[in-house]
């Protein structure tokens, strides 16, 4: 696709599982084990692709999830991921998608539910290098706030800024920002329930994000 440019963005903020990384198979390979431990709802293979239609709230809702677990059942996942780092791997294009964003001047910042050790091990030291600012381990709604910092600590304005991930509460996090939100189509929720949203842009490809923010 081409795209004329028709923005001035100068921070770029990525969510990390089912954005840069492919951890779809990876949650989908424990969940029930954390379902069985945490006594919610396992995840039935007939359900999958109608939670990957819903938003957050929503998934959790469907699992009978109470608040009070969430704290709770994230850190779990942060040890399982920590023990799979290894297995886990970025998308295709991913690498370099994000090597030609730094080169072009853009300031790349990563805002995860995931910690940052996890998404270092995964990224590897170089590519990690290329993202000045990391704010991580954000609980399930709480991605706004680390949104308002990295935006701080770069010293960008919301309208400078552009978030990038896979899911819908991504977005409600950048709408309550200020920032703009571009969605990409091969994480965890599905193209269509992305769209309806009103992002920006909904991404086919990580290489599209380059031709999109004028770098190509």
């Amino acid at each position: 696709m081409d795209y004329e440019p028709t923005h001035n963005y100068r921070l770029v903020v990525f969510d990390f599982d089912g954005t840069l990384a492919d951890t779809y198979d990876w949650f989908a390979s424990v969940i029930n084990d954390v379902a069985d431990r945490y006594r919610f709802r396992r995840v039935e293979a007939h359900e999958a692709e109608t939670l990957r239609g819903m938003d957050a709230r929503g998934v959790i809702r469907h699992l009978g999830i109470p608040a009070w677990k969430l704290p709770l059942i994230s850190r779990h996942m942060h040890k399982l991921a920590a023990r799979d780092a290894a297995s886990i791997r970025l998308f295709v294009g991913v690498e370099a998608m994000i090597a030609e964003l730094d080169a072009a001047g853009l300031t790349l910042a990563v805002v995860s539910s995931n910690t940052e050790s996890n998404i270092r091990k995964v990224l590897g030291p170089a590519l990690a290098a290329r993202f000045r600012h990391y704010a991580c381990g954000a609980s399930v709604f709480g991605k706004a706030k680390r949104l308002r910092v990295v935006m701080k600590a770069a010293g960008a304005a919301p309208s400078e800024t552009i978030a990038i991930g896979d899911e819908i509460r991504d977005g409600d996090a950048a709408e309550q920002a200020g920032c703009a939100y571009a969605a990409v189509a091969w994480g965890y929720t599905r193209a269509d329930a992305l769209a309806a949203r009103r992002p920006v842009i909904v991404f086919d490809t990580p290489g599209e994000i380059a031709t999109y923010l004028g770098t190509r």
